[in-house]
């Protein structure tokens, strides 16, 4: 088999995806046996044509129409059956030397107990962006990018969701690792599963980690493999229609692995999602940003549970 196939979801991101397989061919490595796929998702911006007319050796699957981010991940994992791992990267997202692959692939060869390897994720600007976190509960959803969260921004329930305690230069098993930058074992995706559908957007990560430890795999964070990220380049097109994806997503993410919590919790959780959806983007609203009624049209449609 070969080792590795490098898969990048894109929608409207063209400069960025240009710059993300830029980095990628930059100085191949040749120590692993890699390929890439790029699936577009009905893009408006010119970015299947960009990939076809600059990188001959990328698989391109254009899609006519935007069915999510995990449809669109798994057309490319179907694809790719003959490589051992695969590297979900997002289109905003960037290698930061040829060694990244070389460096995943060693990692998961020497951890076979590990399904899902996350790399190390930093911002543009060179700072550590928090890239592996414990799975979430109720109280990281009070603190975490709300009001509450501003009022203590010191509050250690968000900080521990974050791992913002942790040493991100060891190596260490995790609860779950961001898709933007993720090495899956096909080994674990051909017995349990790629990606559940039913996220379009957000969650599909923490609900295949936990699929992982639930399975009796685990899921590290390695500290080698470095990657930027520019958060929001292809969803702040669609930014509201996000927020309400984003809290959907977390509800469907709630439902499906705690199907037997008490009636009054489930209440909490779908009430208390639905309204911190809202007041983000009342908040929004407030400060004068409006959406682009081009762009939300386009934007895959939420699934409702």
């Amino acid at each position: 088999m070969h080792d590795i196939a490098v898969i990048i979801v894109n929608w409207n991101a063209c400069d960025e995806l240009r710059q993300c397989l830029r980095a990628l061919y930059a100085k191949p490595s040749p120590l692993v046996d890699w390929a890439v796929w790029v699936v577009d998702n009905a893009s408006t911006d010119g970015s299947a044509q960009m990939v076809a007319s600059e990188f001959s050796a990328v698989h391109l699957i254009a899609n006519e129409d935007n069915e999510g981010f995990s449809y669109a991940n798994n057309q490319a994992i179907a694809a790719a059956l003959q490589y051992r791992y695969v590297f979900l990267l997002n289109s905003d997202a960037f290698v930061q030397s040829p060694e990244t692959l070389d460096r995943l692939v060693e990692f998961g060869d020497s951890h076979p107990e590990a399904a899902i390897v996350g790399a190390h994720v930093l911002n543009p600007d060179g700072t550590l962006q928090f890239s592996c976190r414990r799975f979430p509960n109720l109280a990281a959803g009070f603190f975490r990018n709300t009001l509450l969260g501003r009022l203590f921004p010191n509050n250690k329930w968000a900080k521990e969701y974050l791992m913002a305690d942790f040493d991100h230069a060891t190596a260490s098993g995790v609860h779950w690792v961001s898709g933007c930058a993720m090495l899956i074992r096909q080994e674990f995706i051909q017995k349990y599963g790629a990606l559940d559908t039913d996220f379009y957007m957000y969650c599909e990560d923490v609900d295949i980690c936990k699929r992982a430890w639930d399975n009796g795999y685990g899921v590290w964070y390695c500290p080698d493999a470095t990657v930027t990220h520019k958060i929001g380049v292809s969803s702040d097109k669609s930014a509201e229609k996000m927020i309400w994806a984003f809290h959907e997503s977390y509800l469907h993410y709630y439902t499906k692995h705690f199907p037997n919590q008490p009636r009054w919790k489930h209440w909490c959780v779908r009430n208390g999602l639905w309204l911190r959806a809202a007041v983000r983007i009342w908040n929004r609203r407030r400060v004068g940003v409006r959406p682009d009624p081009a762009l939300e049209a386009q934007s895959p449609k939420p699934r409702h549970h």
